[in-house]
């Protein structure tokens, strides 16, 4: 068998676990709900899986050069597989209450932390070089596709067997991705020896070798900043917009959230299938500007689910784009002994500001943007005329801002001198 068929054999059984672990996670979402009747309760659990995540990544990049990304991989897929046992032990004995599954989320936060720079550099070292693309679009299909489905598979399962028959099917799936990584694949590796006197001067390197590579940097810190601004709207108030806006119609609201996912997996079918583009950097910035553009603006001014539809999918389309260009340059930029703890800063700089974005966004729709639509001002009256008036315009005022700040920044940066320099690698 190839190195690209077993690839392939890899995806599929890692995309099975991602299915198990993504209805796992929505699954608990619906517990914790039962349980306290609170949206910040809820919020928590994405929060407390992020936060570690990323002071996590910020540490372990020559941890994961200098040891095997099979058995990082092996390790880190088994550590959520613990915590769904354990989960399950203490539903079964009555014991399981609101702060395990915080818990629970932390340590799955950490292990992701390994397990992400560790499969994409191990991805470099089994896939030819000219399957990486289609493998980024790969990558995306199958993450999008898990998105659109684990819910309604969630629901189902929680209807039929509740949480516990969700955590067998969790243990079940990993269980086939782990014995598929365990025997039928082989990882070629060569091993930094390096070491470093403390985490700190491990991450100084990481930065002082990226000072040389300002464009990649800069990719980083303004991925960082799209991140922020999906958060503050998408993560946050896309769900109570569509709800205030269209009378509480659950129906439009499945609607809008599945060509969210549609658009993902579209757009991971196009990336898989193209040929690698000669201008990689230009191809980020064009895919974040029409997502703000044509996703962020028209959800804004949108009164009705055609409008909303088309904007989700405009926004999640683009997605695939933006990752791939950028792994194909990091793999292309970044020499092989030390990509572990370059994706790992990657990693925790984009991500940074994603737990912020959460926490910000609900605060800015609850007592700044929904209060001041109230209000009798000039500018609300204006800002009526284009994105309508009554419960949930201050929120759709929101997707305005980030549509507008992130469209211009997007085509700031497709000009600037450092990202046009990375069309050339």
């Amino acid at each position: 068998m190839g190195n690209f068929k077993k690839y392939i054999v890899l995806w599929l059984s890692q995309s099975i676990s991602q299915l198990g672990s993504s209805m796992t996670a929505f699954a608990l979402v619906l517990w914790v709900y039962e349980q306290t009747h609170s949206a910040l309760s809820v919020s928590l659990i994405s929060f407390c899986n992020y936060v570690p995540y990323i002071l996590t990544s910020i540490f372990i990049g020559s941890f994961i050069d200098s040891h095997r990304k099979k058995s990082v991989m092996l390790v880190a897929d088994s550590i959520p597989a613990m915590t769904s046992l354990f989960t399950l032990g203490f539903l079964i004995a009555g014991n399981l209450a609101v702060w395990h599954i915080y818990i629970v989320n932390m340590i799955v936060g950490v292990s992701m932390a390994f397990q992400q720079p560790a499969s994409s550099v191990a991805i470099e070292k089994i896939v030819p070089k000219n399957k990486l693309s289609n493998v980024s679009g790969m990558n995306s299909f199958s993450g999008n596709l898990v998105i659109v489905f684990s819910p309604m598979l969630a629901a189902v399962f929680f209807s039929v067997g509740d949480l516990p028959l969700i955590l067998l099917f969790d243990l079940f799936s990993f269980s086939v991705a782990f014995c598929v990584l365990l025997f039928l694949i082989r990882i070629p590796e060569r091993l930094t020896k390096e070491k470093f006197k403390s985490p700190f001067a491990e991450i100084m390197f990481g930065f002082h070798f990226l000072k040389t590579e300002k464009g990649i940097l800069y990719i980083m810190f303004t991925m960082a900043v799209i991140n922020f601004f999906s958060r503050l709207t998408y993560e946050n108030i896309l769900s109570p917009m569509i709800l205030a806006r269209s009378s509480e119609n659950n129906i439009v609201l499945g609607i809008v959230n599945a060509c969210m996912g549609i658009g993902g997996i579209v757009g991971g079918l196009l990336v898989s299938m193209k040929r690698e583009s000669r201008k990689k950097a230009s191809v980020i910035y064009v895919s974040a500007a029409l997502s703000f553009l044509l996703g962020d603006l028209v959800m804004a001014v949108g009164r009705n689910v055609f409008f909303w539809s088309f904007a989700a999918l405009a926004a999640s389309l683009p997605l695939p784009f933006i990752m791939a260009g950028q792994n194909l340059i990091l793999y292309k930029k970044i020499p092989e002994n030390i990509q572990g703890r370059v994706f790992a800063i990657r990693n925790a700089v984009q991500y940074s500001t994603i737990p912020f974005g959460i926490l910000l966004g609900g605060y800015l729709s609850d007592y700044v943007f929904e209060p001041f639509m109230r209000s009798n001002s000039d500018i609300v009256t204006l800002l009526g005329k284009i994105v309508g008036i009554g419960t949930g315009s201050g929120m759709a005022v929101m997707f305005l801002c980030t549509g507008i700040c992130g469209f211009v920044m997007s085509i700031f940066s497709l000009f600037c001198k450092e990202i046009q320099k990375l069309n050339d690698c």
